[in-house]
C-alpha cells in the first residue's frame, strides 16, 4: 500500500513538473492587423513548419480568398530555453466583430494573450473589445506592435496608445514584423517568461473543456478540448456532462500541423479526442468531458452562451433537399457554435430554417460554406433582428420573423434591441460618420480623443439599422480607416410597422420586413423599384406593391411581353384589328389567373443593397 502511495505521489509530482513547461496563449487583434502572418513566423521560428509565404493556419478557401480569419486554429509548438523544452499551445483567432464568439472560446482555453496592434493604424475598436474580453478572464497580456517594417509605421504614437490603454511600461511592448520575422524571438521569450503555466490537479477527477469540434466523414466528430483537471488515456470510458452521453476515447492526441496521436493528455494540455460520435447534436461546445467511473462533481463554467444578432430564413432551392440542408447546418454548427437554427415554413419558399447569425458577414460566410462544403444551393431571405412584442393582454412575445407578428389590433407596443456602438476614426471623418449614425436613428452618448487626430465616438443605436449596410457605408465614408464594434444594450419601445411586398395582390412573406414608421414609405418605394428591375417579364403585367397593413404605399408594374398580333393586318376594317386585340386580352387575363411569378434569388439579395 505504501509503495502505491509513493508511486502515485511521484506520478503527480512528474505531472506538476510537466505542467510548468506548458504555455497556452492566443493572438487577439483587430481585423487585418497581421495575426495570421505573425503566427506563421512563430511556427517557423520554433521549427514547427518550413519557411512559407502562405498563411498556414488559414486553411479554408474562403479565408485565403477574403484574407480574413473565420475559424480559430489551435496548434502546438516546442521551444528550448535555458535548457528546458517548453510546449507552447497557440490559438490564432479571427478579428472581425462577427466572429467574436470564436475569440471568447479561444480565450477560455488560455492563460495568456498576445495583443497585436498594427503600427500603421494604431488601436482600433475590436482591439479594445478583445482586450476587455481577455482581461475579464484574467489573462496575462503581452502587447506587440506589428508591421514595423512598413514605411508609414508610427511605433512611437502607437506605443503611447497602448500604454494609455493597458497601463503597461513602454519597455514591455515588443516591436515585431510578421513579414520579416523581426521581434519573433522576443515574443516567444516573453510568452515563456510572463504567461503563467496552467493551473490544475492531475489527481482530481477529469474535467476537460470542449472549445471546438470538427466533423470528419470517416472518423465522426473530433472534439478539441483543454484538460483543466485529471488526465485522458486512450481507451478511457468518457461521459459528457451536459448531454449525459457516454463514449470510449478511441484516440487522443495533440494538434500540430496534423493530428498527432499520443497515449494520454494531461492537465493543462490542449488536444483532441475521437470517440466515434456520429450525431452532431451529441456534442456541445462549452460542455465538459469527464470519466464515466470517476466523474467530476460539476461541469466547468464554460464561456458565455451565444446570442444571435441577425435572423434570416434559409431555404433549399429544391424542396426535396430539406433534410440534406438540416444535416449540413448541423455539421456547420459543430464547427461554428455561434450558428443557431430552427425549422420554419414560408408560403413562397416552402420548408426551410430560421437561422441566427452574429452579423451580416457571418451570414454571408455560412451561405458560402453551405455551397462549397456541402453543395447546397439555398435562398436567404431579408435579414432582421429579434423584436419584443407586447400585446394588450400584457403578454410578451419574442419575434424573429415578421410573419410571426400577432394581429395589429392586438399589439400594444413593440420593443427593438439597441446597441452601444464604439467607433474609432480620424477627426477629418468626424462629421460624415456622425451624420451617418444620426440618420440611422443613433444618439451620440460621448466622445473622447484617443491621441493626436483620432477620436473615439460612443453611440446608442437600434440594432436593426446596422445589420444591413451600415458597416459598408462606414468604411466608404472613412476610406477604410474607421473601426466599429458594438455590444447589445437593451430593448426600447419603437414605432415599428410591418412592410409587406405584394406581387399581383399576393403577399411574398419572404420579402416582408419590420421597419421604422418614418422610413417605411421610402424603403417600400425603393424595394418596388429594385424588384421591377430584377423580376423577369411574363406574358401578363406584374403589379409590385408595398403595403403597410391594408394601405398601399408604393407601386411599380413589370410590363407584359406582347406578341404583335396586328403584324399581318396591313389592311381591312378597324373592327378586325379590335377583334384580334380583344382575343389577346382575354388570353392574357386567363394566363394571369393561373400564372405564378417567380422571384429570383438575386432579388432577395438586392434588398440588402438598396442604397
Amino acid at each position: 500500500m505504501n509503495d502505491y502511495i509513493l508511486s502515485f505521489s511521484y506520478l503527480c509530482n512528474e505531472k506538476i513538473r510537466w505542467m510548468e513547461l506548458i504555455r497556452n496563449f492566443c493572438i487577439i487583434a483587430h481585423i487585418d492587423h497581421g495575426k495570421s502572418t505573425l503566427a506563421d513566423r512563430l511556427l517557423e521560428y520554433t521549427g514547427t513548419i518550413a519557411i512559407t509565404d502562405s498563411q498556414v493556419l488559414d486553411d479554408m478557401d474562403l479565408e485565403r480568398e477574403r484574407g480574413i480569419t473565420i475559424k480559430s486554429h489551435a496548434i502546438q509548438m516546442q521551444h528550448m530555453l535555458d535548457g528546458k523544452k517548453y510546449v507552447l499551445n497557440l490559438i490564432d483567432t479571427p478579428g472581425h466583430v462577427d466572429f467574436s464568439y470564436e475569440v471568447s472560446r479561444s480565450i477560455a482555453a488560455c492563460e495568456g494573450a498576445l495583443l497585436v496592434v498594427d503600427s500603421t493604424q494604431g488601436v482600433q475598436a475590436q482591439t479594445i473589445s478583445n482586450l476587455y474580453m481577455a482581461i475579464d478572464h484574467d489573462l496575462e497580456i503581452i502587447p506587440v506592435i506589428n508591421k514595423i517594417d512598413m514605411p508609414n509605421a508610427m511605433p512611437e504614437e502607437v506605443e503611447d496608445e497602448i500604454v494609455e490603454l493597458i497601463g503597461c511600461a513602454r519597455e514591455d511592448i515588443i516591436r515585431a514584423s510578421g513579414k520579416t520575422g523581426e521581434g519573433v524571438d522576443k515574443i516567444i521569450e516573453a510568452v515563456i517568461k510572463h504567461v503563467p503555466a496552467p493551473k490544475g490537479d492531475a489527481a482530481q477527477p477529469l474535467q476537460a473543456l470542449i472549445f471546438d469540434s470538427i466533423f470528419n466523414p470517416f472518423r465522426g466528430i473530433i472534439t478539441i478540448c483543454k484538460i483543466e483537471n485529471g488526465c485522458i488515456h486512450q481507451g478511457d470510458k468518457l461521459k459528457f456532462v451536459q448531454t449525459g452521453m457516454e463514449y470510449t476515447a478511441d484516440e487522443v492526441g495533440v494538434l500540430k500541423m496534423d493530428m498527432c496521436p499520443c497515449q494520454s493528455l494531461s492537465t493543462g494540455e490542449v488536444g483532441y479526442v475521437i470517440s466515434g460520435i456520429k450525431e452532431a447534436t451529441e456534442v456541445k461546445v462549452g460542455d465538459t468531458i469527464t470519466h464515466k467511473e470517476r466523474p467530476c462533481a460539476h461541469g466547468i463554467a464554460g464561456f458565455q452562451e451565444v446570442k444571435p444578432m441577425v435572423f434570416a430564413g434559409v431555404y433549399p432551392i429544391d424542396p426535396s433537399e430539406y433534410e440534406n440542408l438540416r444535416a449540413s447546418l448541423e455539421k456547420l454548427q459543430l464547427n461554428d457554435a455561434s450558428l443557431t437554427f430552427m425549422p420554419e415554413s414560408s408560403q413562397a419558399l416552402g420548408f426551410g430554417f430560421r437561422c441566427g447569425f452574429l452579423g451580416l458577414l457571418h451570414m454571408e460566410i455560412i451561405q458560402e460554406r453551405l455551397d462549397r462544403e456541402f453543395n447546397m444551393e439555398v435562398i436567404t431571405t431579408v435579414p432582421n433582428v429579434s423584436y419584443m412584442v407586447h400585446d394588450k393582454q400584457g403578454n410578451k412575445l419574442e419575434v424573429h420573423n415578421p410573419s410571426g407578428l400577432p394581429e395589429l389590433t392586438n399589439i400594444d407596443y413593440i420593443e427593438e434591441p439597441y446597441i452601444k456602438a464604439n467607433i474609432i476614426t480620424a477627426t477629418e471623418y468626424y462629421g460624415p460618420i456622425t451624420k451617418l449614425c444620426l440618420d440611422k436613428r443613433g444618439e451620440l452618448i460621448n466622445q473622447q480623443y484617443v491621441s493626436g487626430n483620432r477620436v473615439e465616438l460612443h453611440f446608442s443605436m437600434p440594432l436593426g439599422e446596422i445589420v444591413i449596410d451600415f458597416y459598408d457605408k462606414l468604411k466608404s465614408i472613412s476610406k477604410g480607416y474607421a473601426s466599429f464594434d458594438y455590444v447589445v444594450d437593451s430593448y426600447q419601445p419603437s414605432k415599428l410597422v410591418k412592410l409587406d411586398i405584394l406581387l399581383n395582390g399576393d403577399s411574398v412573406d419572404a420579402l416582408s420586413t419590420l421597419t421604422h414608421q418614418d422610413n417605411a414609405v421610402a424603403f417600400g418605394r425603393r424595394m418596388c423599384e429594385k424588384l421591377k428591375e430584377l423580376i423577369p417579364r411574363q406574358q401578363f403585367d406584374i403589379a409590385i406593391q408595398a403595403a403597410i397593413g391594408s394601405k398601399i404605399v408604393a407601386r411599380e408594374t413589370v410590363k407584359q411581353v406582347r406578341k404583335d398580333v396586328l403584324a399581318k393586318c396591313y389592311g381591312g376594317d378597324v373592327s378586325r384589328k379590335r377583334k384580334l386585340l380583344e382575343k389577346q386580352k382575354k388570353g392574357k387575363k386567363r394566363m394571369k389567373q393561373v400564372g405564378n411569378v417567380q422571384v429570383p434569388q438575386n432579388a432577395f439579395l438586392a434588398v440588402l443593397k438598396l442604397d
